[in-house]
């Protein structure tokens, strides 16, 4: 007789259903503890440790010792390998049996010589099925290998995971057994955590949670754990309740594998190339498993990884790419940083990216992928159209600390116009679970409810890797369409980003960037890798130009394209998103330092060689070419160097993107147009310098007391005040040591304080003119550094050196300046934007920190002043005050991060409004090639007094390259450009045919204008033609050429690229 129907309290019944699948109590009666029962030892195991990373080949060659479970194992990045011999019992016929595997190092496990599975507690994949079902004839005698990683999903952090690596710690196998498994309850415990999920999820006030809760119990009084034929009943009652559809209104949530791998974070490179193996093997397998099952996979760089050290899973991912399971998205090299990297270098990250996912998979990525990056530029959706994408995924702005972002699906729209699809997860994650939890957080969590009723849920452990679980997979499979929840499918990024396109009508638009409210340390932590970056950025930059100048000049150079390709892939990897921005291990930096090492060195020599080729004539006595690989003249002071390694300062002219002959070291320099630079130590100690463009006064400290622009008077620094200032502030962030700095350290400030007496004339002027001094910043850290004025410069430099060794500091620059604007301006990629100088609202103070590439400035009508760096990027400005960081101290994850020395350049440029003949401008204000003697007006916006081209001067200093016999006797000037609104950034080979005489260049409105340009240039072009940003020409881009010019027009901060075809070399 059945039992009369009870009453039921809500807490317990739940609760006892949770005890029924629980794997801590009650394991001996209830039903998690059948999941597995018969089960026994491996029948032999045995392991060999060593150091290094050695393929499987050459692994199973060593020397294995015996080995039992317990047995401990490393230090930290060593490698176990285990030789695992079983023997399955004979009374496990028609039984599913499993080798279950526990450990705390990343395993995976190879059977005839190929990877089959990553076994990883942390990622939960404990075992590894042998078969589904143990056939009569099938062997009962196996040997498999499994590679033991010493480092968990996560790295070793010593203490909490974000500390640096423990270098010591040990690993071990806990377990490792063959045992039967049981499917059937298997199954069960999916239901039951599903509808604990639902009665949970929907709440007490829901009748559908007491339905769940209610079949739950109902499964639970009907299973008899220790009696299987119960469990048919019991799967009945569950899958009559999941059986219960949604209507057609339910939101649709689209259901995608994902795996987020950093290509190097709390672990070196070398180890991500295993965790790429580990992980996507695993997905495969579950790929051939579940026929419905797609798994999105981004950046190219992993996947030549595998190509290259395993080649037989790479072919497994390429046949389930053809089958649509394994969808290669994002279409860069990497997943880069959205912040650090110039314009052209995210052009690359596409470049390199999109030719390989075309080569190797048969086509193109068509949405940016970038989930885990610590904000994003206003140029992005720009180069993402130019690169043939029109959808963009990531989450991360669901980290903001202050605000939250108003959206999950919108329109994107850039610096310049450009539009894209952007769409974030709104269950804030790239590492979904399947649990019922979070597919209701998708739905009630997101913020365009009626403009879309499509989101994505991306599923699998990530950061790691690791990646989707058969268990998430039948979680979601069996939440497919029930009442109460939202409908959920199993998709791919082209149906999720098709449906949302079909509701674009609807949604909003966000315009501008989309700035990370947090993580803004990673603009100043770890400068080295900064510097770095700036430095090899404009080494590829100019071995690009000259190669190409190379090309053009002299019939026998080859262009060096696959060792520019190589010197590109290795600075694009170091642009990933845990490396460039500094919040990375120590090891993986001693690598980034490598590869920018090796770009030095390498590129150094390209230029060698370009420079010999455009010599290329009769031997003769070694000269020096001066070269400017800027597209406009440049009449600057150089050190030209000397026999014997000495150098003299020589003033030259050389012209765009061109070179000139070296000056002779006994010949006269030329009367100077403008004045020489006046040198003046005063009794008290302060030093003035003047150019007669800018009067420079340095307190005896070193502090900046006075800069006046002398043909206006005009004074730059606030009354009562002193630029220079270096200040020290606590920087305690509350747990992301590397990647935060909060707005409480602002309350922090400690101005340094000089010595009197400490400064001193350094050079005493004509062409140069400086002072130097010395400051204590603490008992541990000291800087020096010597003020520069040149002749006709109108910017005043800095030159650093700091010696640093602190803990939790951090030291900035500031420059009260006498302007009020209650806006800055700040150089992004192929532009720049205005960020507020006040604290209005809670989205103006949440950017008390803020990223910028070469110059910020901060302008009054008529009057402004510039601050140019050579390789900072964190900066504010904040009332008057323009403030450079320049460097941190954090302690995790890398515990020596910064420490040490570091020399760095920094400049200050005041613009006004005024009439100036050109003899005593800069030569980046001469608005044409051969003009000298003319007179501009130059009003005192930042664009039309030169702000913009004087930091490209900073960076891209002049090349004083040897020459391996006479340098030509004349100047020669390969590109020029009409206006300075414009400016060519990028000359280069076209990618398409390596021994092409194509070159491409790609040009950007820089002042915010619409324009009409004429390019000129003195190269033998055939044909000239409008291209995107992949090359592709365009079909109606065709430019006439007329007297060797080509004109273009622009809209603000537009990028455009154009195909130059030379005329064949004459025999």
């Amino acid at each position: 007789m059945a039992a009369a129907p009870a009453l039921k309290h809500w807490r317990t019944t739940l609760e006892r259903v949770e005890k029924f699948v629980s794997p801590l109590y009650f394991t001996d009666c209830n039903l998690r503890g059948r999941l597995y029962r018969d089960s026994c030892p491996v029948a032999a195991l045995s392991s060999f440790l060593t150091p290094e990373r050695l393929p499987y080949q050459q692994a199973v060659q060593q020397d294995f010792r015996p080995a039992q479970v317990g047995d401990r194992f490393g230090p930290t990045w060593w490698t176990s390998w285990f030789r695992v011999e079983l023997t399955i019992p004979e009374a496990w016929v028609g039984q599913e049996v499993h080798l279950r595997w526990e450990s705390n190092g990343e395993g995976l496990v190879w059977r005839d010589g190929e990877p089959v599975q990553g076994l990883t507690t942390e990622g939960e994949k404990t075992s590894y099925v042998l078969t589904d079902r143990l056939g009569e004839g099938d062997p009962r005698n196996l040997t498999l290998y499994v590679e033991v990683a010493c480092n968990g999903l996560l790295g070793a952090g010593k203490g909490s995971m974000i500390a640096a690596p423990d270098p010591e710690k040990m690993f071990q196998v806990s377990r490792a057994e063959l045992a039967v498994f049981h499917r059937d309850v298997y199954k069960l415990l999916v239901d039951l955590e599903l509808l604990l999920g639902i009665a949970k999820g929907l709440g007490e006030d829901n009748q559908r949670s007491f339905q769940a809760l209610y079949t739950a119990n109902q499964m639970v009084n009907m299973c008899d754990p220790a009696q299987p034929e119960t469990f048919p009943v019991a799967q009945a009652l569950a899958s009559r309740f999941f059986g219960q559809r949604g209507g057609e209104s339910q939101h649709t949530i689209h259901a995608i594998g994902h795996c987020h791998i950093d290509t190097a974070w709390l672990w070196p490179f070398k180890e991500t190339v295993r965790k790429c193996a580990r992980s996507w093997v695993t997905a495969v397998q579950l790929m051939e498993r579940n026929p419905s099952f797609i798994f999105a996979c981004s950046q190219a760089q992993q996947l030549e990884w595998v190509k290259n050290h395993y080649p037989g899973l790479y072919t497994r991912l390429q046949e389930c790419a053809c089958r649509g399971q394994f969808v290669p998205v994002g279409g860069t090299w990497v997943e880069m940083d959205g912040n650090l990297p110039s314009g052209e270098a995210m052009v690359r990250q596409f470049l390199q990216g999109q030719s390989f996912f075309l080569q190797e998979f048969g086509k193109m990525c068509s949405e940016f992928w970038l989930p885990d990056t610590f904000g994003y530029s206003a140029q992005l959706p720009q180069i993402m159209r130019g690169c043939g994408i029109r959808r963009f995924l990531t989450q991360k702005l669901s980290w903001n600390l202050v605000n939250t972002f108003p959206h999950h699906t919108f329109l994107w729209e850039g610096l310049d116009g450009s539009r894209v699809l952007a769409h974030f997860p709104p269950g804030d994650s790239y590492g979904m679970q399947g649990s019922v939890e979070e597919v209701l957080k998708t739905v009630t969590n997101n913020r365009d409810k009626g403009r879309t009723n499509h989101s994505a849920f991306l599923f699998g452990f990530g950061d790691g890797g690791g990646g989707p679980t058969q268990t998430m997979l039948d979680r979601l499979k069996r939440l497919c369409n029930t009442d109460g929840l939202p409908r959920v499918q199993l998709s791919s990024p082209e149906r999720l980003f098709s449906e949302l396109e079909s509701d674009q009508g609807q949604l909003c638009t966000w315009v501008g960037e989309l700035f990370l409210e947090l993580h803004n340390g990673t603009y100043t932590t770890h400068a080295q890798i900064k510097k770095g970056n700036r430095e090899c950025e404009r080494i590829l930059h100019d071995a690009e130009l000259l190669s190409s100048l190379a090309l053009v000049r002299c019939t026998q150079f080859l262009y060096p394209a696959v060792q520019l390709q190589y010197l590109w892939r290795l600075l694009l990897l170091n642009q990933f998103h845990d490396v460039v921005p500094g919040s990375c291990i120590q090891a993986v930096v001693e690598d980034a330092m490598s590869h920018y090492e090796d770009i030095r060195s390498h590129g150094n020599g390209l230029l060698s060689a370009a420079a010999a080729a455009l010599c290329a004539g009769e031997p003769g006595p070694e000269g020096l070419l001066i070269v400017n690989t800027l597209p406009w003249k440049r009449t600057e002071v150089l050190a030209l160097p000397r026999p014997g390694g000495a150098h003299t300062l020589a003033l030259v002219t050389v012209p765009s993107m061109g070179y000139a002959p070296a000056p002779a070291p006994t010949s006269q320099q030329p009367l100077l147009p403008q004045q020489p630079v006046f040198v003046v130590q005063e009794t008290d100690g302060s030093v003035t310098l003047d150019n007669g463009i800018l009067r420079v006064r340095l307190d005896p400290t070193g502090r900046l007391t006075s800069l006046v622009l002398v043909a206006s008077g005009r004074e730059a620094i606030a009354e009562g005040a002193t630029g220079n200032q270096f200040v020290l502030f606590d920087d305690v962030p509350l747990y992301w040591d590397a990647w935060d700095v909060m707005d409480y350290h602002l309350e922090t400030r400690k101005p340094v304080l000089g010595q009197p007496g400490t400064l001193a004339v350094g050079t005493e002027g004509g062409l140069r003119g400086s002072a130097w001094f010395l400051l204590q910043l603490s008992p541990n850290s000291r800087l020096s550094q010597e003020v520069v004025l040149d002749v006709g410069c109108p910017y005043v430099r800095f030159h650093t050196e700091v010696h640093w060794q602190e803990t939790h500091k951090f030291l900035k620059v500031e420059f009260p300046a006498r302007v009020r604007s209650p806006q800055a301006t700040y150089e992004i990629q192929f532009g720049h934007l205005q960020r507020p100088t006040h604290y209005n609202t809670s989205w103006d103070w949440a950017r008390f920190e803020v990223w910028a590439h070469r110059w910020m400035d901060l302008s009054e009508c008529g009057f402004g002043l510039a601050l140019l760096n050579d390789c900072k990027y964190g900066a504010s400005v904040h009332g008057n005050v323009l403030s450079l960081s320049l460097l941190r101290a954090p302690k995790a994850p890398d515990a020596t991060a910064d420490m040490g020395r570091h020399e760095f350049t920094y400049a200050l440029m005041p613009h006004k409004v005024g009439k100036a003949s050109a003899s005593h401008l800069p030569a980046p204000l001469g608005a044409w090639e051969g003009s000298h003697h003319f007179t501009v007006h130059t009003p005192g916006s930042f664009q039309d007094a030169g702000v913009i081209r004087a930091a490209y001067s900073l960076n891209f200093p002049l090349l004083a390259l040897p020459a391996p016999g006479p340098a030509p006797a004349a100047s020669w000037s390969a590109f020029s450009l009409s206006t300075p609104a414009v400016v060519l950034e990028t000359v280069k080979q076209a990618e398409a045919n390596p021994l092409s005489r194509t070159l491409v260049l790609r040009l950007y409105e820089a002042h915010g204008s619409h324009v009409d340009c004429w390019l000129h240039t003195s190269l033998p072009v055939q044909e000239a033609v409008l291209c995107d940003l992949l090359e592709k020409r365009d079909p109606a881009g065709h430019l006439p050429l007329r007297d060797n010019r080509l004109k273009l027009t622009f809209s603000p901060f537009q990028v455009r690229s154009l195909l130059l075809v030379l005329q064949p070399p004459l025999d």
